[in-house]
């Protein structure tokens, strides 16, 4: 009996994990849009292009290129706004007028598996995305891009916890603004957090502007660009590993905390 109970919120589980998936095998085209479009269109202004025109992304940035340095925080910001584009807005249209978020609560699991169910399956669309970018830094930069796995631990590690900080951003923004107001947040949040996520500097340098420095530690995506950049450009300056790693820990605490009442409260309201 105890192990009939026990099977049948794992077995709901996984069939959620399988309706997203079929949901997304019909859109994949979208979503490669969706995950390639923006590093695809970064790699080629500041990697391909710049260069070319004779512009400052050819600088050297703590011993490596400005393709090396731009490389890691492109994959953070890719993990970034997939995230918040898997749970983020699709909960804006499932707590809307239709509640389709209704459909969902009523499998055999605790609402709050629901929650936890999108955070993994978003997770999961972040860590491909990420990967997504690697072959793009081959073939379009012109100038070398410089890349070592110094630590496979710490890039898997890295690269896990930055998407399930991502899905539980998205989590906190989907269940707590309303839809019409999707847009303001990307344009008051989202944009502003990702040019102060050291996603095209490290953070390191930031030491010129001390209380920016500081500041920027708030910012979820600074612990994911630099994470990535100890992963896999060793010898660029970075933020210390543990450091990362607690900061990754403390913001996938907090956001999905904060996502997962927001979202008990609008499903049970």
């Amino acid at each position: 009996m105890t192990k009939a109970r026990t099977g049948r919120p794992l077995a709901a589980f996984g069939a959620l994990m399988l309706r997203d998936a079929r949901v997304l095998s019909r859109e994949l085209i979208p979503f490669a849009v969706r995950v390639i479009m923006q590093p695809l269109l970064f790699l080629f202004v500041f990697t391909y292009l710049f260069p070319r025109l004779g512009t400052g992304s050819q600088m050297m940035v703590g011993g490596g290129s400005f393709a090396t340095v731009l490389l890691p925080g492109l994959m953070a910001v890719a993990i970034m706004f997939t995230g918040i584009a898997a749970v983020a807005l699709p909960l804006s249209g499932e707590f809307g007028i239709t509640r389709e978020i209704d459909d969902r609560v009523m499998c055999p699991l605790p609402v709050y598996a629901v929650a936890l169910e999108k955070i993994c399956f978003a997770a999961l669309q972040c860590m491909l995305a990420a990967l997504l970018v690697l072959p793009l830094a081959y073939y379009i930069p012109s100038t070398p891009v410089a890349l070592h796995v110094s630590s496979w631990p710490v890039f898997v590690a890295v690269l896990i916890l930055a998407s399930l900080v991502s899905a539980a951003l998205g989590l906190a923004i989907g269940s707590s603004v309303q839809p019409r107001q999707i847009g303001l947040v990307f344009s008051i949040v989202v944009i502003p957090i990702t040019f102060l996520g050291c996603v095209y500097y490290p953070w390191a340098l930031l030491s010129h502007v001390r209380w920016l420095q500081v500041a920027v530690l708030v910012n979820p995506i600074v612990y994911m660009s630099e994470g990535l950049r100890t992963a896999l450009t060793p010898g660029m300056p970075h933020m210390p590993t543990l450091a990362i790693l607690a900061g990754l820990l403390l913001s996938f605490a907090l956001l999905g905390g904060f996502g997962l009442r927001s979202f008990l409260r609008r499903v049970i309201s």
